[in-house]
């Protein structure tokens, strides 16, 4: 049937008679597939915005440092001040099994605050870290040039230093070597064995590329900071909750440290995989409303198919009664009728899809081009989706077809040959 010639001419025969309803039929399947496409090409557009900031930092990740004690505990008066030291690395490593990565780190003059880098006449402030190799595990950076920290560097404490692109841009001229020259940070000489950019984009991008990182050791010995840890950064194993390894290191340090077991203000943490996981859970919601809604237009469209065809198979009663009469079968009229209706449907559909996929393309490049905006980001639907949204089109020109197709073959052929 879908082959014969006959079947073809008598399906644009009736398509063409009435080209105006034909036209708002079909718009009506555009429109829904259209909006369904835009729907979910926008909410990953939000989506991608809204999670760009994860994408240099592990999602398994929690971040725990010091304050103050808030209890009185083992004759320590409340108010207490204290500091992580090395000697809780070890303990942290030795205790916490589902522990995948452990990064101790120190910023120069604590949170928030910048140090003088100076290279010969050019100065200017920027942010210090004192970091173990693993950092780059839960807060990667892209190594441009040269290297990152390694192990012998933390073992022989040397003076060496990881710059940012716009650390390099404002101490040394464009064609300038930098590799393997001195910058002075507070005035101690490290020498630069590499330059990183960042992964993220806009204002976090420039935060990241005006950041020096050194040895964690040699960052204690130059600055004088001792054997006091700033704050950890760490990572659970696959498929254990990291707020698991968190619970277990906050007891492991309140111990260590004096600490009542419920002074819970005594540290601060901030746990990315339950922020990550609630941003996943509301798009999650989003996405769904996004299908139903463009599910909902699609419908609309399909049962305004189904009404045109069921006035068309009224219009053709005649025409199928003789045909039943001549020895037409009730399969090869309901395959007609079908037909008819997943044709409508699929290339209507197709418009809509195509149409809908080349203006999230078009949005997208010219929000890339013209005016990065940070909450919406690359707009787009993959071709799985592209390929479900076809398939229930499909299927939706199929049920469509069969409410018209079950009237055409309840007609009596005597009864619609009579038919004026």
């Amino acid at each position: 049937m879908i082959f014969d010639k006959d079947n073809w001419q008598e399906i644009f025969i009736a398509l063409k008679s009435n080209k105006l309803r034909t036209a708002l039929t079909a718009f009506g399947v555009f429109w829904g597939l259209f909006m369904l496409i835009v729907l979910i090409g926008s909410g990953r557009g939000l989506y991608n915005g809204a999670t760009k900031a994860f994408k240099n930092i592990a999602t398994n990740s929690v971040f725990i440092w010091a304050r103050q004690s808030t209890k009185p505990y083992k004759g320590f008066n409340r108010g207490r001040r204290f500091h992580f030291n090395n000697s809780d690395i070890d303990a942290l490593k030795e205790n916490l099994t589902d522990l995948e990565y452990l990064a101790p780190r120190i910023q120069l003059g604590g949170h928030r605050a910048t140090s003088t880098v100076s290279r010969g006449l050019k100065n200017g402030s920027f942010t210090t870290y004192g970091d173990f190799p693993e950092i780059i595990n839960i807060r990667s950076v892209n190594i441009m040039n040269g290297r990152f920290i390694n192990d012998n560097d933390i073992k022989d404490k040397r003076k060496v230093a990881v710059i940012g692109k716009r650390v390099k841009k404002l101490l040394f001229d464009d064609d300038e070597k930098y590799m393997g020259e001195y910058i002075k940070i507070n005035g101690v000489d490290f020498r630069v064995v590499g330059l990183f950019g960042s992964y993220a984009t806009g204002d976090d991008a420039e935060r990241d590329e005006e950041t020096l990182i050194v040895p964690f050791t040699s960052f204690q010995q130059a600055f004088n900071y001792n054997n006091i840890v700033g704050y950890f950064a760490l990572t659970s194993v696959k498929g254990v909750p990291v707020s698991i390894v968190k619970d277990r290191a906050l007891k492991i340090l309140a111990s260590r440290h004096n600490i009542a077991p419920d002074d819970t203000m005594a540290f601060g943490h901030w746990n990315l995989e339950k922020v990550y996981i609630k941003i996943n859970n509301l798009f999650l919601g989003i996405n769904g409303l996004n299908w139903f809604v463009g599910i909902l237009s699609l419908l609309a469209g399909i049962i305004g198919v189904s009404n045109i065809m069921l006035i068309i198979v009224k219009e053709r009663t005649r025409e199928i009664g003789i045909k039943r009469a001549i020895g037409a079968t009730p399969l090869d009229i309901t395959g007609q009728i079908v037909l008819e209706t997943v044709f409508l449907t699929t290339v209507s559909g197709y418009a809509g899809l195509f149409l809908g996929v080349s203006l999230l393309e078009i949005v997208s490049a010219v929000i890339e081009k013209y005016g990065k905006i940070e909450m919406f980001k690359s707009p787009e639907v993959d071709l799985q989706i592209s390929l479900i949204a076809f398939a229930i089109l499909v299927v939706s020109g199929v049920l469509a077809g069969l409410i018209p197709a079950k009237r055409a073959i309840d007609i009596q052929p005597v009864n619609a040959i009579s038919v004026n």
